[in-house]
């Protein structure tokens, strides 16, 4: 998935990618951290070094040189460029991109990337506005939350098999949703448009 991203260039728009705690970590340990390696594995690093064709269970075996070793001849160092480019934050509009979330009252250019990438509360239950609509992901819900100052996108794709996006063009807004559990299309996608609030 690392590659088809990297290498996705689309005529018709520019990408950003945002980084995350996800993101953060994987380049942790692939910095020489391997103190929140054990941590990793469990929130989704086995599945990524399966991925590149590593057994996890073989990483107890080794000594922590020789882990990093092997982490680092497994994956190329494109992908770490590319991951490592990631920003913390992009906008158009009155809308915001992170990955998790804001601190409620610092300005944005003083939010700090512990914050954008790991923040829960108390942003999820800020009910005022922040100059902007954050736009996130991080903490699951059942369904897309769409609030006057944010929209929760995350409704944990990896377990719930739905996985969901924000569209936006002039006024109008939509959610856009893929995965066994996403509704009524045919294939599995459902699109529900609304007004901006």
């Amino acid at each position: 998935m690392v590659e088809r991203l990297r290498r996705f260039h689309p005529a018709f728009a520019q990408t950003v990618f945002l980084m995350g705690n996800h993101e953060e970590v994987f380049l942790r340990v692939l910095g020489g951290d391997l103190t929140i390696l054990p941590d990793w594995l469990r929130f989704g690093g086995a599945e990524c070094l399966q991925s590149y064709g590593i057994d996890p269970a073989e990483l107890q075996l080794r000594k922590a040189a020789d882990v990093l070793k092997l982490l680092r001849q497994a994956i190329p160092k494109d992908h770490v460029k590319f991951l490592s480019g990631f920003v913390d934050t992009a906008s158009f509009g009155r809308y915001l991109f992170v990955h998790a979330g804001i601190r409620p009252g610092v300005p944005l250019p003083q939010q700090i990337p512990e914050d954008l990438r790991w923040i829960r509360q108390p942003f999820l239950d800020h009910e005022a506005d922040h100059g902007h609509v954050v736009v996130h992901g991080h903490t699951i819900s059942r369904a897309v939350e769409v609030r006057p100052n944010r929209i929760g996108l995350d409704t944990g794709a990896y377990r719930s098999g739905v996985l969901s996006a924000l569209g936006v063009e002039g006024e109008e807004r939509w959610i856009i949703q893929t995965g066994a559990g996403a509704g009524s299309g045919e294939e599995g996608v459902r699109v529900a448009k609304y007004q901006h609030a």
